[in-house]
């Protein structure tokens, strides 16, 4: 069973703004003539990384909810500059928007189980695929969701 990690969206106020902010990641790496690949730097590695990798997703906490999810695809642990142990987390571009579910705030990323992980709201939700974000968040806020 996949296990996935958790952590907050600093900055971000919505899944528009990340899907927005990889956009523009992407388009200035092209300018440049770099191949884009999109990577997240975490101060700390995780142990379990066999395990994360085996179909395991770093889950976004937007604005106090678990909004959204991104498949790892690879963990590169390094050093940088200052001598101090870093990794990046590689994901596939793709945004998934997930049911929402209000999370507080911490730092770093926790370990999610699989279990705990929220659904996937795909085109076959219905009517929760169609809703405006905003709704679907205030919706969970009051437990409707």
């Amino acid at each position: 069973m996949a296990l996935h990690l958790i952590k907050l969206c600093v900055g971000c106020e919505s899944i528009t703004d990340l899907v927005d902010w990889i956009e523009e990641n992407r388009l200035l790496h092209r300018r440049l003539g770099r191949e884009y690949e999109q990577t997240h730097t975490t101060r700390m590695v995780p142990k379990r990384i066999d395990e994360l990798l085996d179909g395991g997703s770093l889950y976004w906490v937007i604005k106090g909810q678990v909004a959204a999810r991104q498949a790892l695809l690879d963990i590169r642990p390094f050093t940088d500059g200052e001598g101090i142990g870093r990794c990046h987390l590689v994901l596939d571009p793709k945004v998934v928007p997930v049911e929402p579910r209000p999370y507080r705030a911490f730092q770093g990323w926790r370990y999610l189980a699989a279990k705990d992980a929220p659904r996937d709201i795909d085109t076959k939700a219905g009517d929760l695929a169609k809703m405006p974000e905003e709704m679907r968040r205030q919706l969970a806020e009051l437990g409707l969701l």
